[in-house]
């Protein structure tokens, strides 16, 4: 069985009409995969309310105070880009909470699990949410990693099409953490260059331009994303999986079939370890988050 941590909650995070990272996101995913073929090996599991102290590893009581507020008073704009209605605090720490309990799943039993959440969190800074983003909840994941039994590293591979600034910008700071991403470049948010590699030397930073297709991405996962996982040896990997790199997203001009992230998905999990969570981030075309989380539910089945 494949665990799926998923919650309606997630869909009462309210952006506003127009506003691209809404519900139907979520929609769309869940339909396809309730209604796939393979439906009867999928576990849906309930996500756990994440406990403050949890958020505060990674972010500054002043910035979850700031979206607790603001939650509580009905919601508003903390950007031009990201906005809250008033259950979206709730909605984010089960986000965060989600990626905790996948990330023990993983742990426990060695195999794959799923996260299917909003808000998305790579862009979410210890002093600010940003891009849609509230909290780090990958990062906030791996540093929860780091203390369980065993663990002594934990990786975030990013496939976003936008960098994971947030993310970035935890792990640079533990040697213990590494995080590797390959976005679009230029584009939001600027970050992500392939100078940028941390001073522990834990950062893998593989920029693309835009029309770029499967044998740049793949080219770019043998020569650099993968020997950089197999060298860092993670005893959990966390896999920020945006859906925005396939061809037609709004926000984005890469070149990706939904049926690529089932390939990478295949990478992950056959070159660099079988305790691998994947989790949502971006991706704004319904259709290509039905068809790309189908593909890669039924790599974590198959491989």
């Amino acid at each position: 069985m494949l665990p799926v941590y998923y919650s309606d909650i997630f869909l009462s995070h309210d952006t506003g009409p127009f506003h691209p990272e809404r519900p139907a996101r979520l929609q769309s995913i869940v339909k396809a995969l309730r209604g796939a073929p393979f439906a009867n090996q999928l576990e849906w599991r309930d996500p756990p309310l994440a406990e403050l102290a949890e958020l505060e590893r990674v972010h500054s009581r002043q910035h979850i105070q700031q979206v607790a507020e603001l939650a509580a008073a009905g919601g508003g704009r903390i950007d031009a880009d990201t906005a809250l209605s008033g259950r979206s605090f709730e909605a984010a720490r089960l986000a965060v909470g989600a990626w905790i309990a996948g990330s023990a799943s993983v742990l426990a039993t060695a195999q794959p699990a799923l996260v299917l959440c909003r808000p998305p969190g790579h862009h979410a800074e210890p002093e600010r949410a940003m891009g849609f983003c509230l909290f780090s909840n990958a990062a906030i994941a791996a540093l929860w990693a780091l203390d369980q039994p065993g663990v002594k590293r934990v990786a975030i591979f990013d496939w976003d099409v936008h960098h994971g600034n947030g993310t970035q910008a935890v792990v640079e700071r533990y040697p213990q953490l590494a995080y590797a991403s390959i976005h679009q470049f230029p584009l939001y948010p600027g970050t992500g260059s392939a100078r940028e590699t941390g001073i522990h030397g834990n950062l893998c930073n593989v920029p693309l331009p835009a029309g770029s297709d499967w044998l740049a991405y793949k080219k770019a996962l043998d020569e650099k994303i993968l020997p950089f996982l197999q060298a860092f040896q993670p005893d959990l990997l966390l896999v920020s999986a945006g859906f925005d790199c396939a061809k037609g997203d709004p926000l984005a001009g890469m070149q990706l079939e939904p049926e690529a992230f089932g390939r990478m998905a295949r990478l992950c999990l056959e070159q660099v370890t079988r305790k691998t969570l994947f989790g949502l981030e971006g991706g704004y075309n319904l259709d290509n988050l039905a068809r790309g989380w189908l593909s890669l539910a039924q790599a974590c089945l198959e491989s």
